[in-house]
């Protein structure tokens, strides 16, 4: 039996956030992972079955095998995924989790005032449909 994808979760509203769905659309050439808007109905049932109130998220998820990585252990995951170049960023793992945890969560919590919210949520074009859970 095939492993299930990794799934990231993300703020679709977030300008941010969507911008790094789209990144991750366009530099996954293999085809590692699926997104899940939390605004969706699939994003929102991932972020309940792991304790994350959807209303009021204070963190995007990765959920691989089960398990969902937070915060900075999600974007190293996501960075991994993605293959070479961008996988030399997960070097940044030896910066000490609370470190890089405390960065990740100043940007999270100021994410609409740094670099804007969406009046509607991002939408995926119909070849990356595919890929994005509703």
């Amino acid at each position: 039996m095939a492993a299930e994808p990794p799934v990231i979760v993300f703020d679709a509203m977030c300008v941010l956030c969507s911008a790094n769905a789209q990144f991750v659309l366009r530099h996954d050439k293999a085809g590692v992972f699926r997104l899940a808007s939390m605004q969706g109905e699939a994003g929102q049932a991932l972020y309940r079955r792991f304790g994350i109130d959807p209303a009021d998220p204070d963190t995007m998820i990765v959920v691989r095998d089960g398990m969902a990585l937070r915060d900075s252990d999600a974007v190293l995951a996501i960075w991994g995924g993605l293959g070479w170049p961008w996988r030399a960023a997960t070097a940044l793992g030896f910066v000490p989790k609370r470190l890089r945890d405390a960065v990740y969560r100043l940007v999270a919590r100021n994410r609409y005032r740094l670099f804007g919210k969406r009046e509607s949520c991002w939408l995926p074009s119909a070849e990356q449909r595919s890929r994005v859970l509703r």
